[in-house]
């Protein structure tokens, strides 16, 4: 199980080969929030999200003797990248597994950073199933994109940076909200700030229609989606929260903030407008929730984590196209 101390390992790691991201402010997105807004734009990061964090602890903890073998992941994009840039950097081999309507841009991208990339049907195929098969049958290692201790110590590396940066802005009390998919970043930062800045609460943010945390959380169990693709949102899409990571978050986290797709249209426009960076919709999330429900947000001061910014060119028209609606 992760815990502080494995994030503070992943971090020695990740020394040197991770972009320490900033935290962003805008008096527009102030005075839209209703208070302070802070956002920390991991669209920066490495392949342009943070799950270059967890990908390259993963895959630099590994004994060298199994890490030559290669490695093996499945994705709608994000964590595909990550995975293959970190494979590439390590100079071995990796085998990405995903699924056919992922955003072209994510499929070419992962493809032009050396990876073997094996296209499944996520309507009628099992990634877990094949990912399984193709790791036993080729001696890979499987890194998973969030029930892996490794990998939610690499992205809790990013909630490291926040406790830091909030300090130096003099915040040490607020709302972190955190895109949550399967919860590997949400669980990650909420440890890291439980060890770093206890007066920080982080809230999982999700789209509508796909708010399996913010439900789990508030049934005390893990519950699932009925849909498992067909929103805009496609890099925090998972059937329900992680094995590992759903009691980290039922521990640390508050409740959950559901926004709805136009909303991460319009966070995408204005973090374009006022802050001058590219954040595709699931990374949109957070700053949506922070932008549009102040009145589920306490404090004067409310994080945002800009968690990916890989968007096709066509999707961040739709979101430019709200700045001209407004």
């Amino acid at each position: 199980m992760s815990d502080i101390d494995m994030i503070a390992a992943a971090a020695e790691r990740l020394s040197g080969h991770v972009r320490r991201t900033p935290l962003l402010t805008s008096p527009f997105l102030d005075e839209i929030a209703g208070r302070q807004v802070f956002v920390k734009p991991e669209c920066l990061q490495h392949t342009g999200s943070f799950k270059f964090r967890g990908a390259w602890s993963a895959i630099s903890a590994l004994d060298p003797d199994l890490r030559v073998r290669g490695v093996i992941a499945y994705s709608s994009g994000n964590h595909a990248q990550g995975v293959a840039l970190a494979a590439k950097m390590h100079g071995v081999p990796a085998v990405i597994i995903m699924p056919s309507d992922a955003p072209a841009l994510k499929i070419a991208n992962t493809r032009a950073l050396g990876a073997e990339v094996r296209l499944y049907d996520r309507a009628g195929e099992s990634r877990e199933e094949i990912g399984e098969a193709l790791a036993s049958d080729r001696g890979l290692t499987l890194i998973r994109p969030f029930d892996e201790p490794l990998v939610i110590a690499g992205q809790g590396t990013c909630g490291l940076e926040i406790a830091e940066q909030a300090a130096e802005h003099g915040v040490t009390e607020a709302d972190v909200l955190v895109c949550c998919g399967g919860g590997g970043l949400t669980s990650g930062v909420a440890l890291a700030l439980e060890a770093k800045a206890p007066g920080m609460r982080v809230r999982p943010a999700e789209p509508e229609g796909f708010d399996d945390v913010k439900r789990s959380l508030q049934a005390g169990a893990i519950q699932r989606n009925n849909a498992e693709a067909g929103g805009l949102c496609d890099a925090i899409l998972t059937p329900a929260p992680g094995q590992l990571t759903f009691p980290i978050l039922s521990r640390l986290c508050g409740p959950g903030v559901v926004v709805t797709e136009d909303e991460a249209l319009r966070a995408m426009a204005l973090a374009f407008l006022r802050l001058k960076i590219v954040i595709e919709p699931g990374g949109a999330v957070g700053l949506a929730a922070a932008l549009f429900h102040g009145d589920e947000i306490e404090g004067d001061s409310v994080i945002a984590v800009a968690s990916g910014g890989n968007v096709d060119p066509a999707v961040f028209r739709m979101a430019l196209d709200r700045l001209d609606a407004a």
